[in-house]
């Protein structure tokens, strides 16, 4: 849908004012109100010199400076903006000579309404990708961010972030769709808000959890309804879609949408047009979407379970943000700020952290992510007297999750599927004690507390056996 909105103006050339008129009447009808028309061939390379074109629409017929020799001048010094040639003539050899000296399209008047605008949606979107091709190289080659302060509310000091971040720098300006994935607690809507500061939009950044909403309510949230569409529907209400006009929409949980609301979705983000309930008179949005999911959406649409189509449309532009288990160089900032804001909420003096603190949550595998990591840092102040903060409290905390009878793959380390592989050759009983005792030496930086902890034995019982095996 938001394709179809050119960032730069769309330059019509045609002496014939008659077929100007008819291209725009096409254009605005599909919301392209940004356009530029020039009768006089002769003014065309002044008005490139003056101003970025997005698209160009020629035609080849014309006095003083004939189409050809338009083209030519403008895909040597302009050859990114695409030049969609629209002439009377529907001789091949002419198609085949324009497309060669490097036109993006070539069409035979009288075009036909949904090929123009399919047209020069196609030429728009190259335009975007060609940008944010370029964002993206210029941020790579700088290694720096343009706007940090977007990011602000992401409390990071991961070097893979920071290329999660440049990436979106690169795509912000873009009217595409984005598609936000991550485990539960990552911080998505905190990227989908990074997202909108950075798009410049004027409109409202307007979310929306969409789990758990039959097809009526997410239509009726979405959309709005007239008055009396239903029962109980006493006076109109205007749809969180218009309230995000001219800013952001963001879904979130949209791998729970269900099939006919997926049908609703997907009509907005092909024509940017939806129906508020009760009414049969479309209305337009220009509001960028931004979705987000928990689950693995690639795999809920090979299953059936989620529109293939509209998976394409919403992973324009994908995000995916890497749990806390992936970053643990964050855990250091992560902690800091947490004991500030929980001393700030509860009124308190910060502690300090121990030391072995981060060697102890290293260990841990944070299935809630950065969310719990949150709230288990506000529940150690909320117990906390005085002095350094407690470890007692995050060992009770870690020591029953890490040795639940239950524990499945979701607790491994990234990228495991069993606890233990072996080469062919097994190694004795004693063995295989001192190399899990030395595995978890290392992972624990020689703390035998924390070790202990990680292997379920208590710290004597380490200690003895470390005392045999030296």
């Amino acid at each position: 849908m938001t394709s179809l909105y050119p960032q730069f103006p769309v330059l019509m050339v045609d002496d014939e004012a008659q077929a100007l008129d008819s291209f725009e009447m096409v254009l605005r009808s599909a919301s392209m109100n940004h356009i530029l028309r020039c009768q006089d061939s002769r003014h065309v390379m002044t008005i490139f010199s003056s101003q970025e074109i997005e698209v160009m629409m020629l035609d080849l017929s014309m006095p003083h400076v004939s189409g050809d020799e338009l083209l030519s001048m403008v895909t040597k010094d302009y050859p990114e903006v695409p030049v969609i040639v629209i002439t009377g003539s529907n001789d091949v050899d002419t198609a085949v000579a324009c497309m060669k000296t490097g036109a993006f399209d070539y069409m035979v008047k009288p075009v036909e309404k949904s090929r123009l605008i399919s047209g020069v949606k196609r030429a728009i979107e190259l335009r975007e990708l060609q940008r944010e091709n370029e964002l993206l190289r210029s941020h790579v080659l700088s290694d720096k961010l343009e706007h940090p302060e977007a990011f602000s509310q992401i409390i990071t000091s991961s070097p893979m972030l920071r290329s999660i971040f440049q990436y979106i720098e690169s795509i912000s300006m873009s009217p595409q769709p984005v598609l936000i994935t991550g485990e539960t607690g990552v911080g998505k809507e905190l990227v989908a808000k990074a997202v909108h500061k950075l798009s410049q939009r004027k409109g409202a950044f307007v979310p929306v959890n969409v789990a758990g909403l039959d097809d009526n309510v997410f239509a009726d949230t979405l959309f709005g309804h007239r008055k009396g569409a239903f029962t109980g529907a006493d006076q109109p209400r205007n749809g969180l879609v218009e309230e995000a006009s001219g800013g952001t929409l963001f879904l979130d949980e949209i791998g729970d949408l269900s099939p006919a609301s997926q049908v609703k979705l997907l009509r907005l983000l092909q024509e940017g047009e939806y129906f508020p309930l009760g009414s049969d008179v479309g209305k337009r949005s220009d509001a960028r979407v931004v979705v987000a999911t928990n689950q693995d959406i690639q795999a809920l649409q090979e299953s059936g379970k989620f529109r293939k189509d509209l998976y394409y449309r919403i992973c324009a532009h994908s995000i995916h943000i890497p749990p806390l288990r992936e970053r643990r160089d964050d855990l250091l900032v992560l902690v800091d700020h947490f004991l500030e804001r929980a001393s700030e909420t509860l009124g308190k003096k910060k502690p300090t952290p121990p030391s072995e603190l981060f060697t102890l949550l290293s260990t841990y595998h944070f299935p809630g992510n950065v969310r719990e990591l949150q709230s288990m840092i506000l529940d150690a102040v909320s117990s906390h007297k005085f002095g350094k903060l407690s470890m007692d409290f995050f060992k009770s905390y870690i020591r029953p999750k890490q040795h639940s009878s239950d524990m499945d793959t979701r607790q491994l380390l990234p990228g495991e599927d069993v606890l233990v592989s072996f080469s062919e050759r097994l190694p004795t009983l004693k063995q295989a004690e001192q190399l899990l005792i030395s595995e978890a030496m290392k992972r624990a930086s020689g703390n035998q507390s924390i070790a202990a902890q990680m292997l379920g034995v208590t710290r004597q019982a380490l200690n003895k056996r470390l005392k045999h095996s030296g």
